[in-house]
């Protein structure tokens, strides 16, 4: 599914923000990504989800450089590629519904089809009641989980998601790892940026750590 081949990023001519970065991810696994605030976890999440190119070295996702992908085929490449950003990005004129429903729409399904979806998968994520609210109405918590529904809605085979469970209490971030539990059940795989360190030694899924822009650990949580 992914291959980072000594990778190297740098924004301009400033110094490397990712050095000699390798690790494969398989299909269908599921990992988290940690590291202390400035290690580059938001530098490797933005070559996963197509937004930079490496510096150097190689970026392979589902069997492709990246690097030599027509600009033509990226759109298809990121529609399956989910993403929950740390600022959500939704559409603040569209319904939470709406913003839910977007990616089937852009799919082209069935528009009762895409109804139906967004709104059983709003209940599930406890946002059953909110589906004609607009996101400036909504807490960050809400907003969060408003983001993790779209980025779900279309099952994604790769699931990206920056800090997923940092803006909302115990009881909805277990609902939400359950969810992203279920999709890594289905075949998406999973990568999570988190601070959380319990969260990650709880799931004893495969931890990979970066340090000052250095992979130092490609392997089980502790």
């Amino acid at each position: 599914m992914v291959i980072f081949q000594q990778v190297g990023l740098r924004y301009g001519l400033g110094p490397e923000v990712l050095r000699d970065v390798s690790f494969r991810l398989e299909s269908g696994s599921f990992h988290f990504l940690t590291g202390a605030s400035g290690a580059g976890k938001s530098s490797l999440l933005s070559l996963l989800y197509l937004a930079r190119v490496p510096s150097r070295g190689t970026v392979h996702l589902f069997g492709r450089d990246v690097a030599r992908v027509e600009r033509t085929a990226l759109p298809g490449l990121r529609r399956r590629i989910g993403t929950v950003f740390q600022d959500f990005r939704l559409l603040d004129h569209l319904s939470v519904v709406d913003n839910v429903a977007l990616p089937l729409r852009v799919q082209g399904t069935d528009e009762h089809q895409v109804r139906e979806h967004a709104a059983e998968l709003l209940a599930w994520v406890g946002l059953g009641d909110h589906l004609g609210a607009l996101p400036p109405t909504l807490s960050g918590g809400q907003k969060q989980r408003v983001a993790i529904a779209r980025a779900v809605i279309g099952r994604p085979q790769l699931l990206i998601a920056d800090e997923p469970t940092g803006n909302v209490d115990d009881r909805i971030a277990i609902r939400l790892m359950r969810l992203f539990e279920e999709l890594n059940r289905l075949g998406t795989t999973i990568v999570i940026a988190t601070h959380n360190l319990q969260l990650v030694r709880e799931s004893r899924h495969p931890e990979l750590r970066l340090d000052d822009g250095v992979l130092t650990r490609h392997a089980k949580a502790a």
